[in-house]
């Protein structure tokens, strides 16, 4: 992209911030059910534990791609 490597890392780190993020907004919004509220209100360990292995997943998938 540039000569400068270290604007180069931003750049990139800040595209696949971006690129996570819309991935976990698309996510929670496809979700049969209100994810926040199972997780925060119901306190629903089995939602929790799934939402962190999809956004794990995504960050990983993200990584690799950047990479």
């Amino acid at each position: 992209m540039t000569d400068i490597p270290l604007l180069n890392g931003f750049l990139f780190a800040a595209l696949g911030i971006v690129v996570y993020v819309v991935a976990l907004a698309v996510l929670v919004r496809l979700s049969p059910f209100d994810l926040w509220k199972q997780i925060v209100t119901e306190r629903n360990l089995a939602a929790g534990i799934v939402a962190g292995a999809v956004a794990l997943g995504l960050a990983w998938i993200v990584a690799a791609t950047m990479h």
